[in-house]
């Protein structure tokens, strides 16, 4: 029977990349989702993955939605925590919202989300938990400290949960990209992307969101069972951590 795997932020972006590729590595998929009902619905239409919509920032509608899953499809031995979002601004512009709302989705939600599947891993004694951090998470950026704290703290909470996890079966690394072709990174003008992104790039080129989709297939393979407190940089050579 195949092993259930469960994407937060799932149906876009480095999410849907993610979805597509644990499906065709043989994974029984289910995608969570904030607020676009259109995209999820697409997604649901092309790929047949199930779509469960909740709000990651708040414990009771994850653990709702979790228990969803599982009635669904079984327990969750795959746990992807990829969603996350952006609320730009200088520090000494930032408000109480860019703040929190980014902390509480970005870094709250992977308590939100682990620990209501923790226990059920721990008595399995199998579980992969994988957190999609950022390049600037571990150098930070300036216009992002909400969203650099946040990723840094998903680090953090990796190499903690992976010592707990350890003796159980468990493994729980992060992934940390760089500069990504999703939408978001598209919007930039090309001449930005040109001038000011490219160059910092050693290999030159954005990466694609399938190349974090096969680093996440393979952390949570069988293959990366000795793999755990990890944090991957797959940033084209940008920063090396």
């Amino acid at each position: 029977m195949a092993r259930v795997a469960l994407v937060t932020g799932g149906t876009r972006g480095i999410g849907e990349a993610i979805s597509k590729a644990l499906q065709g590595a043989g994974y029984e998929v289910a995608a969570s989702y904030a607020g676009n009902d259109e995209a999820a619905a697409a997604f649901t239409s092309a790929t047949g993955i199930k779509t469960y919509k909740w709000d990651v920032s708040d414990f009771d509608a994850c653990a709702e939605g979790i228990g969803k899953v599982e009635a669904d499809l079984g327990p969750i031995e795959i746990l992807v925590n990829n969603a996350g979002i952006t609320k730009d601004g200088m520090f000494h512009k930032m408000t109480k919202d860019q703040w929190y709302g980014v902390i509480n989705t970005n870094l709250n939600s992977l308590f939100n989300m682990t620990r209501p599947v923790w226990e059920g891993m721990r008595a399995r004694k199998f579980g992969r938990v994988i957190c999609i951090s950022s390049i600037n998470g571990q150098k930070g950026q300036m216009g992002q400290v909400n969203y650099s704290a946040s990723k840094a703290g998903d680090i953090g909470f990796v190499k903690a949960l992976a010592q707990e996890g350890a003796r159980t079966g468990i493994t729980v690394n992060a992934i940390c990209p760089g500069y990504i072709a999703t939408e978001m990174v598209k919007a930039i003008a090309p001449a930005v992307v040109e001038k000011s992104i490219l160059p910092q790039i050693p290999v030159g080129r954005l990466g694609e969101p399938e190349e974090i989709a096969r680093t996440v297939v393979f952390l949570a393979s069988d293959d990366a069972g000795y793999i755990t407190g990890s944090t991957l940089s797959v940033n084209g050579g940008q920063y090396f951590a």
